[in-house]
């Protein structure tokens, strides 16, 4: 694979996920070699880990359809020593307040205070850009209030909710989610026309997955709309949780406990157009973080190990990215295989969590070892702190 650069040493990468890559460098519209991270594993038509170049042309299969998915931390003020014995009461307090799952609020979030009005500016925002969302015309009928209401939620599968200690013993909150059944809704409905593209034009692919919109198409140019409006709804979906998460702690340890300043927001699952190489290309990082010189990011592990904030490098043969966690090593269905409560709660041990079957599929071992994850990637990012766990919230 001539035109694929792989940052994997030390890490297994499955065959599957090999015939992925492969697929993807086959491709027309490639405007560059493709980067591969050491999360890399299976997704749907193009690995997860990948970070594909395209000239004139998005794969939205490839952006996925959790648009915008990704992570946000927050470092408070709060020590290891404030923290008490238990803190089973302070995530039940935490679940109360964020709907998991497929869950919403019966009703929209209204943010109150300093914050708060900010919050409610952007929530005015994409209400405004969403009555005129081009895409939705395609999708039909759609009502706003599920959007509306599902805004500080969090979802289920991989994503979570976190308290974690740093090396100094600071507690940050950090927490994993993207766009909901609004972004899915745009994803599939891009998904889709893509592939009716590419049977009108009798493209032949690999992977049907792999059809891609062109720019200067009346599909490209509401697939693109769309996808800058879901980004915007992921990183205020990921916000105003840590402003719910904000209320409980403040209930739980009394004043004011964030210092927002240290807050860092990062999709890892998205597309944008960007320079490289003297070329406007088309970057997509399905599961991958901009990793700029200078630029902060946050590289989870897994529940009961542990994460990282980074700062980038730069690099430019991976196109300023890095790797967005640590990749799953096995399929959900052979975790819960091969694994049993016992074996999460072993491998969970002093993290407060659930520890039943609804989240065997999660545990560590269904991970890559994310010290290896991290070390395949030195050139692309330094580590600034490394947090580990002490609570999780899974949908």
């Amino acid at each position: 694979m001539d035109n694929v650069r792989m940052w994997t040493q030390g890490v297994p990468v499955e065959e599957a996920a090999y015939q992925q890559i492969r697929n993807i460098a086959s491709l027309p519209i490639l405007g560059g070699h493709v980067a591969i991270m050491p999360d890399v594993h299976v997704g749907k038509g193009a690995a997860v880990g990948a970070v594909i170049a395209t000239r004139g042309a998005i794969i939205p299969a490839a952006v996925g359809v959790d648009i915008g998915c990704g992570m946000v931390a927050v470092r408070t003020t709060l020590r290891a020593s404030d923290l008490p014995d238990s803190l089973a009461p302070l995530r039940g307090d935490i679940e109360a307040r964020v709907p998991v799952g497929f869950g919403a609020h019966r009703e929209p979030l209204r943010p109150r205070g300093a914050a708060g009005d900010l919050l409610g500016r952007r929530m005015a925002d994409l209400a405004r850009r969403f009555a005129v969302l081009r895409i939705m015309q395609r999708i039909g009928e759609y009502g706003p209030a599920r959007a509306w209401c599902q805004l500080g939620t969090l979802g289920g599968g991989n994503h979570f909710i976190e308290l974690c200690l740093d090396e100094d013993d600071s507690l940050w909150v950090m927490l994993h989610s993207g766009s909901r059944n609004v972004g899915n809704t745009i994803g599939e409905a891009a998904i889709a026309t893509a592939r009716r593209v590419a049977e009108r034009e009798h493209r032949h692919l690999a992977d049907k997955n792999l059809a891609w919109l062109s720019a200067g198409t009346a599909e490209f140019d509401e697939y693109v709309e769309a996808l800058a409006w879901a980004q915007d709804y992921a990183a205020l979906n990921r916000d105003l949780m840590v402003d719910l998460i904000c209320a409980a702690l403040r209930r739980f340890f009394g004043g004011e406990v964030l210092l927002r300043d240290a807050a860092v927001n990062c999709h890892h699952n998205y597309a944008s157009l960007e320079e490289h190489f003297g070329s406007s290309l088309w970057i997509t990082r399905k599961g991958a973080l901009s990793a700029r010189s200078g630029q902060l990011g946050i590289i989870p592990g897994s529940m009961g190990t542990k994460s990282f904030i980074v700062r980038g490098k730069g690099n430019p043969a991976a196109y300023h990215s890095c790797s967005h966690g640590a990749g799953r090593k096995m399929s959900r269905s052979e975790a819960k295989r091969r694994f049993t409560p016992a074996d999460l709660a072993a491998q969970t041990a002093g993290v407060e969590c659930r520890k039943d079957a609804g989240v065997i599929d999660e545990l560590p071992a269904a991970y890559k070892d994310v010290d290896s994850v991290l070390s395949a990637q030195r050139d692309l990012v330094d580590v600034v702190h490394r947090l580990k766990q002490v609570l999780c919230v899974k949908g």
